[in-house]
């Protein structure tokens, strides 16, 4: 058993690299949507119709992800999916070419459908590895950190590129972001192609067992999974929601320039980087329960005190700037509230992940597929917070958020809880 653990080492590192891939892709999304409002003439609900495209594919994908987990082991998932990943980016670099929105959408797509696949891989590789429980939890928190790492430099990646020119703010002006994701994929590709790692599931199926038709049961059998599907659900939203409006809130509302926009909504990603690592640190000694339910609180006293907050008052706070130092920032005192969310986004993911399948056994795999179908509400409800921006106002739009955190706060509390215990999971 010692060996074998030693033999973990590079399957964590290779996940925390897979992590790091699907924040980078995943949060072009943010800043493309100041991108295509300014070059296509959008609203602020089509703006979001990028970031719709690419978490509706988990809602198509989720599903088949944990079906092909389970026919062809972590290793070949993973490789298939860092194939389309390449595939979506390079359609995302087309559409700039031929500036075509349709297109754009597209590659949106295209690259949900993997971001899906590798979420599905690498979630229960590390909670599996981690041995679930706490420790799984921890190592799911410290690829965390990987994903917010990503995400912070994203946004200020691109917000830097764009530069202060509107007329030159176009999908086109970010291509070094898009060769930098497509350098990844190719280098991920060539690295895992030639390394091994566990099977630790596919190992014990043999990865051609059948399952038996007789089977009453299945994940959707518990109702702590049931409700933790929909806490991810409404998390995913939060998590994106929170950053992607609040940069078309920056940039058109109050007339920021993207640059300094960018960086604070990196500022919010990097703070996720730092929730993450604190989060990794103490994974082992505090449960998820006390975890999420501590953050749910915190996060939504922060978001009611930004909707309230006059955008006159001015505060001066640290911003994470796109030459990779911090500079001081005067910004709305909203804007600060909004940013601070990102320390209690930060372990939510893990929290829910590891609440929501402890406890299903033989069932986690398809359990994987089914969760990763929910995280199309990262699409969903910044799509609803870009329709409630156009009707009310930008500000109205974060009582979406609001409500969201609240029932994550319930969950935690009394959903959380496994109920169905008497079901068998060997």
């Amino acid at each position: 058993m010692k060996s074998s653990k030693k033999n973990y080492v590079l399957p964590i590192a290779i996940m925390f690299a897979l992590f790091f891939m699907i924040a980078f892709v995943t949060g072009l999304q943010n800043p493309f949507g100041v991108i295509v409002k300014n070059q296509f003439g959008a609203s602020n609900f089509l703006s979001q119709l990028g970031n719709l495209a690419n978490f509706i594919a988990y809602a198509c994908m989720g599903i088949p992800a944990g079906y092909i987990l389970g026919k062809i082991g972590y290793r070949k998932t993973a490789l298939l999916a860092i194939v389309i990943g390449f595939a979506g980016v390079s359609i995302t670099f087309i559409s700039g070419q031929a500036a075509s929105f349709g297109i754009y959408l597209c590659g949106a797509l295209v690259s949900g459908f993997s971001m899906c696949i590798l979420n599905t891989v690498v979630n229960p590789m590390l909670n599996t590895l981690g041995g679930g429980g706490n420790k799984g939890n921890q190592l799911i928190q410290f690829g965390g950190v990987c994903n917010s790492t990503a995400a912070t430099i994203v946004p200020v990646l691109v917000g830097y590129l764009m530069g202060q020119d509107e007329a030159a703010r176009t999908i086109a002006k970010a291509n070094p972001a898009l060769f930098i994701a497509m350098g990844i994929f190719a280098l991920a590709f060539i690295v895992l192609a030639v390394s091994k790692i566990p099977e630790p599931s596919f190992e014990k199926s043999g990865g051609s067992e059948k399952k038996k038709s007789t089977d009453k049961y299945s994940a959707l059998s518990f109702r702590h999974f049931v409700l933790g599907i929909i806490a991810i659900f409404v998390y995913v939203g939060i998590e994106v929601g929170i950053p992607n409006i609040s940069n078309l809130y920056m940039t058109e509302s109050l007339k920021m320039d993207p640059a300094i926009a960018g960086s604070l909504v990196g500022t919010y990603w990097f703070l996720m980087l730092i929730g993450r690592l604190v989060g990794g640190a103490i994974g082992a000694k505090v449960s998820s329960k006390a975890m999420l339910s501590t953050v749910s609180i915190i996060g939504l006293v922060l978001v009611i005190a930004a909707i309230f907050s006059p955008e006159s008052t001015k505060v001066t706070m640290p911003v994470f700037r796109s030459n990779i130092s911090f500079g001081m920032a005067s910004v709305p005192m909203n804007v600060m509230f909004l940013v601070l969310c990102g320390l209690c986004t930060s372990v939510m993911w893990g929290g829910i992940f590891n609440l929501a399948v402890e406890g299903l056994g033989k069932y986690t795999a398809a359990a994987s597929g089914i969760f990763m179908v929910m995280v199309c509400g990262g699409g969903v409800l910044p799509a609803i917070q870009g329709f409630v921006a156009d009707t009310f106002s930008f500000m109205q739009s974060y009582w979406i958020i609001a409500a969201a955190l609240a029932y994550l706060l319930f969950y935690a509390i009394a959903g959380s809880k496994n109920v169905n215990k008497n079901i068998p999971v060997d």
